[in-house]
């Protein structure tokens, strides 16, 4: 590759596929390992591609909005999995591969095993969520996932239980809540994420500290935590 087809990969990413400050960030990290470490390649080319820190804040979404989005899903499947991720402030991943036998039903928490960062974390699993989860359990029955994948390709046994081998994919999810969002007009631009943002916000409008939101999402600095703040009118009344 010449240092021009990096350019042009890059600016694919960036005007093409419309990729996000972040996710450039981690794309070009990557690249420029490869190029200085792996493959070593003398150029000008990194010290030329410059990405400009940018501090987006997220979309939330308010309490009546969120269950109107959950509200409107029509498979059962879906709304459980949305409600979870809601309800627990989950990421993406760490909902489709939550496992059924760490529910801690009598303590009410639920251990997220390698979260972001490799890291482990307990979370609060409410009990209506509890419930939820179980009922939709008794759907498919798979000894070990709370949200199999289902479809042609993930058939049922005889005895009704789940014999697929991986979660959900990802991009169904992801296309089920593009759908129920077009359909609603909501006018934010709200995606699966958008409901962990809104989890942290409605702890902190609830009164719930910082610290231990920054402990249930996960997060390895408080300063990250933070972004919340500006999220909810609750700092303002507080000043």
């Amino acid at each position: 590759m010449s240092e021009q087809d990096v350019r042009e990969f890059f600016l694919h990413l960036k005007e093409e596929r419309e990729f996000a400050y972040r996710s450039l960030r981690v794309a070009l990290s990557g690249v420029k390992f490869f190029f200085t470490h792996t493959c070593k390649r003398d150029g000008d080319i990194f010290a030329m591609l410059k990405l400009q820190n940018v501090n987006a804040i997220p979309e939330v979404l308010s309490i009546e909005q969120v269950h109107r989005v959950i509200g409107a899903i029509t498979k059962l499947q879906m709304f459980v999995f949305f409600w979870t991720v809601y309800s627990m402030g989950l990421r993406l991943n760490e909902a489709l591969n939550l496992d059924f036998t760490d529910l801690d039903a009598q303590r009410g928490l639920v251990p997220i095993h390698r979260g972001k960062g490799a890291k482990d974390r307990y979370i609060p699993l409410p009990v209506s969520t509890l419930e939820l989860l179980r009922r939709y359990w008794l759907t498919h029955r798979h000894p070990r996932l709370l949200f199999p994948a289902d479809g042609r390709n993930h058939s049922l046994a005889k005895d009704g239980v789940s014999q697929a081998k991986n979660s959900m994919n990802e991009s169904a999810v992801q296309g089920a809540m593009k759908l129920i969002v077009e359909k609603l007009k909501i006018g934010k631009k709200v995606s699966v994420h958008t409901l962990r943002h809104s989890y942290a916000t409605h702890l902190l409008e609830g009164g719930v500290s910082l610290k231990v939101i920054q402990k249930y999402l996960g997060h390895s600095s408080l300063q990250t935590t933070m972004i919340y703040l500006h999220l909810t009118d609750l700092a303002e009344k507080d000043a």
